[in-house]
């Protein structure tokens, strides 16, 4: 089978085809999928490429890997709603929605030393310089999340704000070559602050969701510490739990 993956990276383009097939019953539920070999050989890619597709379908809970067994179709799950957002993402929001429907504005972007705190957060010493970012990611015309970001600058070199009107993680991927290594992630409700208000057109009495989040490169160092806040309305998280014993 051939596909057009000039446009979009081939794995997208592949996991596009798979949720395809998964959503129109060619892959039934409850039923094992094709080997990566079997769509490998198919798409005429590499096994990591399909591996990777099969990854973003899994964080997405439409599909879940045993081992030993291969690989399972779940098809829909009822309780997700189009709002829903892995917790456990790496990709970013650029990548989970597509680039064509994300823009991203720049409410101030600065590099400065940090606060005690953020040398905490982030496991750095006070004289080592930091990038404070806060932007306003909109969906289709939507405002939606609103993040305030710290990262070293020794370990983001050129971050720009062209960077930053497109996608921070892809450049941190794709340009610097850089791989994650985990985070740590905490979830709370809370009131609307004047930013809320502001950019998300949050009432004075509307709950919001904070998404709070450290995240370490593979070599152990902190790259991040965010927050990101989303109106209780427009954005869920989830969390996909599957028993591998």
């Amino acid at each position: 089978m051939v596909l057009s993956m000039v446009t979009k990276a081939k794995y997208l383009v592949i996991a596009a085809e798979i949720r395809k097939r998964i959503l129109e019953g060619t892959y039934p539920a409850r039923e094992l999928m094709p080997d990566q070999n079997t769509l490998a050989e198919e798409f005429n890619v590499s096994r990591m490429t399909v591996k990777k597709a099969l990854d973003r379908l899994a964080s997405s809970g439409l599909i879940y890997k045993q081992s030993g067994l291969g690989t399972f179709v779940l098809g829909n799950i009822p309780i997700k709603a189009a709002g829903d957002s892995p917790a456990n993402a790496f990709d970013g929001m650029t990548e989970q929605q597509g680039a064509e429907k994300v823009e991203s504005k720049i409410i101030s972007f600065d590099v400065k030393f940090p606060s005690e705190d953020i040398q905490k957060k982030l496991d750095i010493p006070k004289d080592c310089p930091v990038y404070e970012i806060i932007r306003l990611r909109i969906l289709e015309g939507d405002p939606l999340i609103l993040e305030h970001t710290f990262m070293p600058v020794n370990l983001v070199p050129g971050l720009n704000e062209e960077v930053l009107k497109t996608s921070i993680y892809g450049y941190l991927h794709k340009e610097l070559k850089l791989k994650f290594g985990g985070a740590y992630r905490k979830i709370r409700a809370g009131l609307p602050d004047e930013y809320d208000k502001k950019y998300l057109n949050a009432k004075d009495t509307d709950p919001m969701l904070e998404f709070e989040e450290i995240v370490w490169l593979n070599n152990g160092k902190n790259i991040e510490y965010a927050t990101s806040r989303n109106r209780y309305d427009k954005r869920s998280y989830t969390v996909l739990d599957v028993n591998d014993f």
